[in-house]
């Protein structure tokens, strides 16, 4: 127990570290990657969502409306 919080102090210094550009391209990436699966799960189960808060949609109500003509 004692080496591992030793190493992980030890890491507090004053060390010269730097973010080269292809980083911050990395991170950029990373971000956007992100958003984006965010919004595909999103509209994948955007029905499933709407459900919950007991909306439906046009579609769901015609074909409820076609199966009490019929």
């Amino acid at each position: 127990m004692f080496f591992l919080s030793n190493a992980l102090l030890s890491g507090l210094g004053n060390e010269l570290a730097y973010l080269d550009p292809g980083s911050g391209s990395f991170l950029i990436q990373l971000l956007i990657a992100a958003l984006l699966g965010v919004g595909v799960a999103l509209r994948a189960s955007w029905s499933k969502i709407k459900g919950l808060f007991g909306i439906k949609s046009e579609t769901d109500e015609d074909a409820e409306d076609e199966e009490a003509i019929e």
